[in-house]
């Protein structure tokens, strides 16, 4: 706790005054462009990444960055999915996995994880991701199990029904993001060419074309 006081009260302090007016237009309420799923590692910001402010994403964090398909676990990921999309009307959903995942690293080298039973059973979500690595001899690498598992994930994302809608009625767009955080560059994917390229090779006015768009 004596690490994050200091923050605490620096943000009361410094912080808030400057934004306090983004702050009291948010207390009535907030109205978020994208959903963004993303894995809990402390090494990512989602904030800091896309540079948004308070209000702008909606976000669900958790190990592996990983979405049961609908009605598969008793999870909050199913709520807050249907949230963001049926309730707050999203526009767009990003999935983003990151390199060094520990949770894609347990998932392709099968540790013995009798130590940790629940987290075992949440990577069961991610087993088409583990069949793909047995299947394809290309998944050799950490940062392609990544990318693939990014691509499952947003399989199971169209199961639910709340997506599923909104795709058919085009008022939503998917993205499939891996981020490397050694080096701070963000990875998309072009369902065109197959293949993740470097954000800073996308033009703001051509990000939303379907290539981009899964």
């Amino acid at each position: 706790m004596k690490n994050l006081l200091p923050g605490l009260r620096k943000f009361n302090q410094d912080v808030f005054p400057q934004k306090q007016e983004l702050f009291e237009s948010l207390a009535q309420g907030q109205s978020p462009h994208t959903l963004m799923i993303a894995c809990s590692d402390s090494r990512i910001d989602p904030n800091l990444v896309t540079q948004t402010q308070p209000g702008e994403i909606f976000i669900i964090r958790n190990a592996g960055n990983i979405i049961p398909p609908y009605g598969a676990a008793n999870s909050g990921e199913e709520a807050t999915i249907e949230f963001a999309v049926a309730g707050l009307k999203v526009r767009n959903i990003v999935v983003c996995g990151h390199s060094k995942c520990g949770a894609m690293a347990a998932l392709a080298q099968q540790p013995n994880m009798d130590k940790l039973p629940a987290l075992k059973r949440w990577l069961g979500h991610a087993a088409a991701t583990r069949r793909r690595l047995e299947d394809s001899p290309r998944l050799n690498d950490l940062t392609e199990v990544v990318g693939e598992n990014v691509l499952v994930q947003i399989d199971n994302l169209r199961t639910h029904p709340a997506v599923s809608a909104a795709l058919s009625l085009g008022k939503l767009k998917i993205y499939a993001w891996v981020y490397n955080f050694e080096n701070g560059e963000v990875f998309v994917y072009d369902t065109e060419h197959k293949e993740y390229i470097p954000s800073h090779r996308i033009s703001e006015e051509h990000i939303d074309a379907t290539k981009f768009a899964l």
